[in-house]
């Protein structure tokens, strides 16, 4: 596995390729649900690549850019295991060099859900995707379900932008006790973890109601509210019901309908969501 840290770098590894390259953007601290990615990439091209790369425009001053976790050696260690290409890992003055200013935005979808709680960090997680995208020139961008308003974002931006990308979504990768695996379930102290597992339990209760027959929305958002409740340590930010495109919330949920939720536990924010 080559491992460049600048554009020149990789755009000389890039322009001697021959045939398709999968591209798995990350901000490191990989995880299986990371490497499942990583999978699916050389599952399905004779070339994969990843970047790592804590991207500080989607961060707001009072979220956890400086504490992010970060172990790139350990990053390194697995990808090399799973037969991964190339890493770009570069530092954030390559990827914004003095003077930077411009910005992508996806204007409808930025708003609901994470929207909300965090103004611009849509517009941070954009703007960098496109810088990838235009760096790697990649035949296919590989992104997981966990974080389906970004993966909605992006498959919006490819197609209004009308870029050559195939965007792949690929399965939330869970914890044996349902947990989603996310990078900042390593903030969680053991008390936190055994609950944290709720947000899983929250969406099933929600299908498992539409499944015997209910598709009223509202009762599904009041079922997930309801079990989450039932962690005093878990603090709900929102529960929605929201069609999987326009992420406009639904008043009928019907097959295909995205579940989605986001709960503090004291100041870690996780999000978990399940599409009917």
């Amino acid at each position: 596995m080559e491992i460049v840290k600048t554009i020149r770098e990789l755009r000389e590894w890039r322009g001697n390729l021959r045939g398709d390259l999968g591209l798995v953007p990350t901000m490191g601290f990989l995880h299986e649900g990371h490497l499942s990615l990583v999978r699916h990439a050389l599952a399905q091209n004779p070339h994969a690549a990843v970047s790592i790369f804590v991207n500080p425009t989607q961060f707001a001053p009072d979220e956890d850019l400086d504490s992010y976790p970060r172990d790139l050696q350990r990053d390194v260690d697995l990808l090399k295991a799973k037969g991964c290409h190339l890493l770009f890992a570069p530092p954030p003055s390559e990827v914004y060099p003095e003077g930077f200013q411009t910005r992508v935005e996806v204007a409808e979808l930025s708003k609901p859900l994470e929207g909300v709680r965090r103004p611009t960090h849509f517009q941070g997680v954009a703007t960098v995707v496109m810088k990838l995208f235009g760096i790697f020139q990649p035949t296919r961008a590989y992104f997981g379900q966990k974080d389906a308003q970004q993966l909605a974002l992006i498959r919006r931006m490819a197609r209004d932008l009308n870029l050559p990308i195939q965007i792949v979504g690929c399965p939330i990768i869970r914890e044996p006790d349902g947990l989603a695996m996310s990078s900042r379930n390593a903030y969680l102290t053991p008390a936190q973890r055994a609950a944290a597992p709720v947000l899983h339990r929250a969406l099933l209760a929600a299908r498992t109601l539409w499944l015997q027959g209910e598709k009223s929305a509202e009762s599904l958002r009041r079922t997930m509210r309801q079990t989450i409740e039932t962690e005093p340590l878990v603090r709900l930010d929102y529960a929605t019901v929201a069609d999987p495109e326009t992420l406009a919330e639904l008043g009928t949920a019907p097959q295909g309908a995205l579940l989605a939720l986001a709960a503090f536990l004291d100041k870690t924010r996780l999000i978990d969501n399940m599409v009917l």
